[in-house]
């Protein structure tokens, strides 16, 4: 799987992000997954600001466009429905889970 380039959100959308998950009883992973980012990430933003230290997160990288956002959002989708296809179609990277001598469905 590709690795993603590492993205800067604005402090704004960290906050509103921590907000889904405590203000509106989110789990993390549904969060995440609704705001197409890492549940690792949110789970880190949620820590820091239970402990008081989201707010000095800011640093050198770049902030994160909508565009930037989507491309990786995409990226990834690809990348499952690569990983996808390739069980399907029977890959090397993926042996077949059956015998030969079992007929399976199709």
């Amino acid at each position: 799987m590709e690795t993603l380039p590492r993205q800067k959100y604005t402090k704004e959308f960290r906050e509103q992000a921590v907000r889904l998950v405590s203000e509106q009883a989110l789990t993390i992973p549904e969060a995440a997954r609704r705001l197409s980012m890492s549940a690792q990430t949110l789970s880190n933003w949620v820590y820091k600001a239970r402990h008081g230290t989201l707010a000095g997160m800011d640093g050198s990288r770049k902030p994160v466009t909508d565009l930037d956002a989507e491309v990786s959002r995409l990226k990834r989708e690809l990348a499952e429905a690569r990983m996808e296809r390739d069980i399907c179609q029977g890959s090397p990277k993926f042996p077949q889970l059956w015998s030969s001598k079992i007929p399976h469905p199709g």
